[in-house]
């Protein structure tokens, strides 16, 4: 079982595991055909992605019960908020969606309850289809990162949030990754170049350090040094 701090350094590294996709996300339809919501809906699903947004979970879930329950888009928005909530039916409903017109999306929740509960083999696989039916959501490549960052695919990683910034024009969120990543490495002068750019802020920094340190922190606690026999006092 996951402790709350692990859990909390989770969530912080990547938006996308503790909110919504990002609008305009959902490139997957035009290939599945999804048929078009009335302007109706799609006003009082904005309206449930708001609340949700605020923080108001509950209340936007209810919301969405006004609407008919068996729209590929309030399925989804119900999926996402029952996973933010930590809800057991939220993993049912996202995959009841797998085979429609808001796949990628589906597997992109998949991907996330599983990261969020350190199951990042499984996290990897749904991430991977995800991006694969929906490479142009940058959401969807940052947390594609983030599964690949920790499983010490370095390089997968930072391919992966230099996909994500530049689709999202320098998000705050895949920048943030990104620093984690190069101040893992150590790679101070990459970093001091997006520093310089005005890319990254010092907040940015701060936040990434410490990220970055934990990631150490786990590695030491993964595989720890093993002391020779005079350091032990040995002869």
């Amino acid at each position: 079982m996951m402790n709350d701090a692990l859990r909390t350094v989770l969530l912080g590294m990547t938006l996308a595991l503790a909110g919504c996709a990002a609008p305009g996300s959902h490139t997957s339809r035009e290939a599945a055909q999804c048929a078009p919501l009335e302007q109706e809906q799609q006003l009082a699903i904005q309206l449930a992605r708001d609340m949700a947004d605020q923080g108001r979970l509950h209340a936007a879930l209810a919301h969405l019960e006004q609407l008919p329950g068996n729209l590929p888009d309030v399925r989804l928005q119900k999926a996402t908020i029952l996973r933010r909530l930590e809800h057991p039916d939220a993993y049912a409903l996202y995959t009841s969606l797998l085979n429609g017109c808001v796949a990628a999306e589906a597997y992109h929740g998949l991907g996330q309850i599983e990261a969020v509960n350190g199951r990042y083999d499984q996290a990897r696989v749904h991430m991977q289809k995800a991006a694969s039916l929906n490479p142009s959501s940058f959401t969807i490549r940052n947390d594609l990162g983030f599964v690949y960052l920790q499983h010490r695919e370095l390089d997968k990683a930072q391919f992966e949030f230099m996909t994500a910034l530049e689709l999202s024009h320098d998000d705050a969120l895949p920048m943030e990754n990104l620093l984690t990543l190069l101040l893992y490495q150590g790679k101070q002068q990459e970093y001091n170049v997006l520093l310089r750019e005005g890319r990254a802020t010092a907040l940015q920094y701060q936040r990434a350090d410490a990220r970055a340190r934990r990631l150490k922190q786990e590695d030491e606690q993964a595989y720890p040094p093993i002391n020779s026999n005079a350091e032990q006092g040995g002869v």
